[in-house]
């Protein structure tokens, strides 16, 4: 267990993971009190067909999937506003575009087929310093911004009728939303894997929920629920050679079962 945690590889996956298990509770937050808790599906799926397209032209696969998924998140506000009644049609038309291209690209390089699959399912331990970079760049801004418009975005959440009356930009505001989700999720797709990141930005903000008094609390117990279960899951994947991943989903949703038992059971 030593030699593992000694090791290059394992040290730049456990720091790529407490990059990313900050930012996906902390975005993720204000994605669940606005009911948007799917967005972070679709925009993994364009993450996919971007970095399927980065392996056929041949350019850095993560920054094309970054690309696709921010061009994705202005398509999905325009959407909302043209279906303001059906906002999560937005959600479906650009996941299923999103699936579309990715099918398509990867009939186009079935040559690089495999690599694109790691993306899928996550390969936390082939991070490389590049990765690493453009993972703590997305860290920095999304702390950044948060911290700075922090009230701004709680208003936003609990009551965006309110926060227009009050003069704040509603429509740019959750533009910044939607575009930091999908920076957040474009750079956790290598690490967590494009079918799995949702749970990563949902289930640490569910379990807090259901135990924080507060909003603030809400937001700090959720980033410590993260960071527990991404910790533990890559030591336990490292140790018993299991999917890195899934283990660190399958923690989380272990934490979210026995919270939900306990809260039961005092309630009984």
């Amino acid at each position: 267990m030593l030699d593992i945690i000694q090791s290059d590889f394992f040290q730049r996956a456990l720091l790529g993971g407490i990059l990313i298990g900050l930012t996906a509770p902390l975005i993720g937050i204000f994605l669940v009190l606005r009911r948007l808790s799917m967005i972070g599906d679709t925009l993994s799926h364009v993450t996919i067909a971007g970095v399927a397209l980065g392996f056929l032209i041949e350019v850095y696969p993560l920054a094309a999937g970054l690309v696709f998924a921010v061009v994705a998140s202005f398509a999905i506000e325009k959407l909302r506003k043209a279906y303001k009644s059906y906002a999560e049609l937005s959600i479906a038309i650009i996941m299923s575009g999103g699936i579309a291209l990715a099918s398509l690209f990867f009939t186009l390089g079935m040559g690089y087929n495999t690599d694109v699959m790691s993306y899928l399912f996550g390969s936390i331990y082939t991070l490389d310093t590049m990765d690493l970079y453009m993972v703590g760049g997305v860290t920095l801004v999304v702390v950044v911004v948060v911290g700075l418009l922090f009230k701004e975005f709680f208003l936003l959440s609990f009551e965006e009728d309110a926060a227009s009356v009050s003069g704040l930009p509603v429509k740019m505001m959750n533009m910044l939303i939607t575009v930091l989700t999908a920076l957040v999720v474009s750079t956790a797709i290598k690490i967590v894997g494009a079918l799995l990141v949702s749970a990563l930005l949902t289930i640490p903000v569910a379990i807090s929920l259901l135990l924080a008094k507060s909003f603030r609390s809400s937001i700090v117990l959720s980033v410590i629920i993260s960071e527990i279960a991404v910790i533990m899951g890559l030591i336990l994947a490292g140790v018993f050679n299991l999917a890195p991943g899934a283990t660190i989903v399958l923690l989380l949703i272990a934490l979210l079962t026995v919270t939900l038992v306990g809260k039961k059971g005092l309630a009984t």
